[in-house]
């Protein structure tokens, strides 16, 4: 496909040989697949005809990640790299990812090799017609019938209970504009659920149906415990439905309470009946206990999440960066994050002298 297919004439798009596109890919023990990554990732970066960066987020690899992915920038100047000081998940590595990209058009990614580096292309071409995002509708997984299963009921359970529509069988993989990244970036959210995010912003957003690939070997580096505390952002994050779920269950198991505690009393104080056993008791009195466990465990959810909110630790920490010359320059949106953050400090520091000196 030549560079001339991608001029659509469009006036919100510069010519596709002046756009410069970002990929980002959050890496994690991904040894044995980086090279060949790279190298089809750039084939279809050098496609498109755009110029271009690849962004790696070394989100703490135990493996030779970290060093392979230097020797890829070490070849490429155009290949940079984040190295994480330890361990911040996958979300985190997006985030640092948009934070520290220039491009016009910004694409996510997983190295795992499930994603078509070949569906860059289609991205490109649907955003140069004018959508903003442009996100991957997953088609013919590879996962076994279980995990396929697990995934279509999070997605569908997802979409009906979400106050902000979510597209099912749509990951991370996708393309982003500039002004929508700035957007996703600047959102203060800790636990952070991309599609989500990139939903509720909003902006002319499209899917196009792109195929799963199966992974390149039988280790997922994502485990079952992993994914479903991500689901479990995702549902506390973008839906209020447990707390309405509990409150609608206590107001029915109140009224259903008083109308027992009703009955007993009649029955004392008209006819005489004491209402006999233990069992009744025992039951009402465990089915109670066990509600209120309930409602403090999914309160405790929410708090949790507002505790994590108001400490306001950094999502990730950056050991090293590899080819980010000028982090000041190259990574503005960063900058930017970096300034407010320390207009905040100012503020929340001239609030408390204030107080100080006047108790």
């Amino acid at each position: 496909m030549s560079s001339a297919s991608f001029n659509t004439g469009n006036p919100d798009r510069k010519p596709i040989t002046d756009v410069l596109i970002s990929v980002v890919l959050p890496v994690f023990n991904e040894q044995s697949v980086l090279s060949q990554l790279q190298q089809s990732v750039e084939e279809a970066l050098q496609t498109i005809g755009s110029q271009y960066e690849i962004i790696f987020v070394n989100d703490g690899s135990s493996d030779n990640s970290g060093q392979i992915l230097n020797e890829l920038a070490e070849l490429n100047p155009r290949v940079r790299v984040l190295h994480f000081a330890k361990n911040f998940g996958h979300q985190a590595a997006v985030q640092a990812g948009l934070l520290h990209a220039t491009g016009d058009a910004i694409v996510i990614m997983d190295s795992d090799m499930q994603d078509s580096p070949t569906a860059i292309v289609d991205f490109v071409e649907t955003w140069q017609a004018g959508y903003d995002v442009v996100y991957a509708i997953r088609t013919k997984r590879k996962e076994n019938a279980i995990k396929r299963w697990a995934f279509q009921t999070f997605h569908k359970t997802l979409n009906l209970i979400s106050h902000t529509p979510i597209p099912r069988d749509a990951g991370n993989f996708g393309l982003v504009d500039r002004k929508v990244a700035i957007q996703i970036a600047q959102l203060n959210d800790r636990d952070r659920y991309f599609p989500g995010l990139r939903s509720w912003v909003g902006y002319r957003q499209t899917g196009i149906q792109v195929e799963r690939l199966a992974r390149y070997d039988e280790n997922p580096r994502v485990s079952f415990v992993q994914l479903c505390r991500l689901a479990k952002t995702a549902i506390f994050s973008f839906s209020f439905l447990p707390l309405t779920v509990f409150y609608l269950i206590a107001a029915l198991s109140s009224i259903v309470c008083l109308a027992l505690i009703a009955f007993v009393l009649y029955h004392k104080l008209f006819t005489g009946l004491a209402i006999p056993g233990w069992a009744s008791t025992t039951i009402t009195a465990s089915f109670f206990g066990a509600l209120n466990a309930l409602g403090i465990g999914i309160l405790g959810e929410y708090v949790t999440r507002i505790y994590d909110q108001v400490r306001a630790r950094p999502m990730f920490i950056v050991g090293t960066k590899t080819n980010f010359a000028h982090p000041e320059i190259e990574a503005p949106l960063l900058a930017t994050q970096n300034q407010q953050q320390n207009e905040e400090t100012a503020v929340s520091g001239e609030s408390n002298r204030e107080f100080s000196e006047q108790h």
